[in-house]
């Protein structure tokens, strides 16, 4: 039998257009054609379970891929369902081109990678992106069925003869173009079949390789061990993420982890997904080790469709704030183009989207009230993806807001209404709001800390990247409740009451004090002004505004608020305490001189405790320091 013919479509442009736009990397080729090896495989074993086999099957079928330097050909052979003639006609023929005509049409001119693979059953094709010929040779499994073989070599053309193979199943040689021998390499080839193909359901073969096996005692009766060549099997064709969660122990959990993520710490703790309804679902989500000064690397969740990998940017898939987790997804009902490069517009995503969100939150909940201490004992990790999750997606708010926490800065954690709870009676200002203090350093602002907690008030901790986006997120879901930084003022007036500390001084020594320390410090972005404190209070105290350090800080940060601000000055409000009595002694000075030199000294004490005062500064204060010990020490 020979049959020469021409394959059905109706432009010669079809291979050029092919190569040009179905894949964007030329590798995938293999994924394509062992994918469609490992369909044939199970095939036929579904259809030998049904009893419609009726030539003797391997039971354990395996998938071998080859190369051969020299004849510059690369073999996929499967043990599958195979092809007569008639077959490889249908589908490999006039199948794959049903749509050629209006996809050419449409396409030949726009470029557009995402658009033009759509319907067309191309899968195939790939194996033209690296071979200038292909050849398929295939036994079918029907009873009395004769082996055939096709080549093609990339033109409409194509030749079908018979074919001296044996065993039931195909095999696609490809001869690799001079522009793709990158291919013809053992590094190459294993590194594509480890990304694309490791979880694949059935045994793939690549080579062989050494193994030490035991071989008899020496003489003390230890095991002795040789080196044998054995199959080198590239996949787990049974991976974690396909069994059920009650055969699985936590062992098997973190070994699976390691060997996804081998250089990365053990992760908190673990999700799996198993849904068949309203569509499939499968995989294991990692909640990582994520420390406070974290570099976000998204791209860590692996896509797969039926065991074949397909991406690791899962944005449509997954919830943005849930990208930071590791892990592996698993759904035939994910809509792929045939290059199964993009994700698809459809409803399943954003079905798959919501039950993701649902099962981390539930997740969350779950070991929220099983475990609060072993749950607060993670928080620093897993809290950015609380917070994250509740800034970004509202029905995630909803539950979160049931475990999510607040620390406060003698590491007790609350939820929000047991935080509002516990500081209502003495946080509530003359206004009838309810005033949150919070700090970012908990070192850099410690007297202003130790203000707040004199005066029995509780400050809490937010210093984590997203805490300058959360914080505002807080004020628009409380009611009535302000956040404010405890060194954004003096402390009087971040909770102002009814009462107002008396001055001692008059209005007129008030504007004196203030010319005073406007000369002392003589620059125009430090606004001064005289203030009654208690006189336990530091005499001066730098702050900047609430409203100003959250536009700095969101700036820096990338987020939203106004940009420019990164690139302002700094604008500062000098607080002088006209009760202290430091302030009494500038005063006392009978020259203009002395009065400036000491308000410059308790300004550059402020600046000192808020790490402000750097170089000359520096310098002249410890020089002052020490000039004025030495005049008190005369004295």
């Amino acid at each position: 039998m020979k049959e020469k013919g021409s394959i059905s479509i109706h432009t010669e442009n079809i291979f050029p257009i092919i190569k040009k736009f179905l894949y964007s990397d030329h590798e995938i080729f293999l994924r394509e054609l062992v994918a469609n090896a490992v369909d044939a495989t199970q095939k036929l074993k579904r259809l030998s379970s049904l009893g419609e086999v009726k030539t003797e099957v391997n039971p354990n079928p395996r998938i071998e891929v080859s190369f051969d330097k020299k004849k510059k050909t690369i073999t996929i052979a499967d043990q599958g369902i195979g092809m007569t003639a008639e077959e490889i006609k249908k589908y490999i023929n006039q199948i794959a081109f049903s749509g050629a005509t209006e996809f050419v049409e449409k396409y030949k001119d726009k470029g557009d990678e995402q658009q033009i693979i759509g319907m067309f059953g191309l899968g195939f094709y790939s194996a033209f992106m690296v071979a200038d010929h292909v050849e398929i040779n295939s036994l079918s499994y029907q009873e009395g069925a004769k082996a055939a073989k096709w080549k093609c070599d990339g033109s409409t053309s194509y030749e079908i003869t018979e074919s001296k193979k044996k065993e039931i199943g195909t095999e696609v040689i490809l001869h690799i173009a001079k522009d793709s021998e990158e291919f013809l390499d053992e590094f190459r080839l294993k590194g594509i079949l480890d990304k694309y193909c490791k979880f694949l359901p059935v045994e793939i073969k690549f080579g062989t390789k050494e193994e030490q096996v035991e071989d008899g005692k020496d003489k003390e009766g230890k095991p002795k061990y040789k080196s044998v060549t054995v199959d080198n099997i590239i996949n787990e064709t049974h991976p974690l993420w396909t069994k059920s969660p009650s055969e699985l122990k936590d062992e098997d959990y973190l070994n699976f982890y390691k060997s996804l993520y081998p250089f990365s710490e053990d992760p908190l703790f673990w999700i799996h997904l198993n849904v068949d309804y309203p569509f499939n679902l499968t995989g294991v989500l990692y909640f990582p080790k994520i420390k406070k000064d974290f570099e976000i690397q998204k791209n860590k969740i692996q896509l797969y469709s039926k065991q074949v990998f397909i991406t690791d940017e899962v944005k449509d898939i997954v919830p943005e704030f849930l990208q930071l987790l590791h892990g592996v997804i698993d759904s035939p009902d994910i809509p792929l183009n045939v290059s199964r490069s993009y994700l698809q517009s459809d409803s399943n995503v954003k079905k798959i989207n919501n039950h993701i969100t649902k099962k981390v939150a539930d997740k969350l909940a779950e070991l929220f009230k099983k475990d609060r201490k072993a749950f607060e004992e993670k928080w620093d990790d897993i809290g950015i993806f609380v917070k994250y999750g509740m800034l970004s997606e509202d029905k995630f708010y909803e539950k979160a807001k049931n475990f999510g926490l607040l620390k406060s800065i003698d590491n007790t954690y609350y939820t929000l209404d047991e935080y509002k709870e516990k500081v209502s009676a003495t946080q509530t200002d003359k206004d009838k709001n309810l005033v949150y203090l919070y700090t970012n350093d908990e070192k850099k602002q410690h007297s202003f800390i130790q203000s707040a907690t004199k005066k029995g008030y509780d400050v809490l901790e937010f210093d984590s990247l997203i805490d300058s986006h959360f914080i505002n997120f807080l004020e628009q879901k409380l009611d009535k409740t302000q956040l404010k930084r405890v060194d954004a003022d003096t402390i009087d007036k971040l909770i102002q009451k009814e009462e107002e500390i008396a001055s001692v001084l008059s209005k007129e020594e008030e504007e004196k004090v203030k010319g005073i320390f406007e000369k002392a410090i003589n620059n125009p972005n430090m606004a001064v002004a005289v203030e009654s404190q208690a006189v336990d209070e530091m005499p001066v105290l730098i702050t900047m505004s609430e409203f100003m350090r959250r536009m700095k800080d969101m700036a820096e940060t990338g987020g939203g608020g106004m940009p420019m601000m990164g690139g302002m000055p700094d604008s500062y409000n000098v607080a002088i305490n006209g009760n202290h009595p430091i302030i009494a002694n500038i005063l006392k000075k009978k020259k203009e001189a002395d009065q400036v030199k000491l308000a410059k000294q308790a300004f550059d004490l402020a600046m000192l405790s808020q790490n402000m005062l750097t170089g000359k500064d520096l310098t002249d204060f410890i020089e002052r320091s020490v000039e004025l010990m030495v005049g008190k020490a005369k004295k």
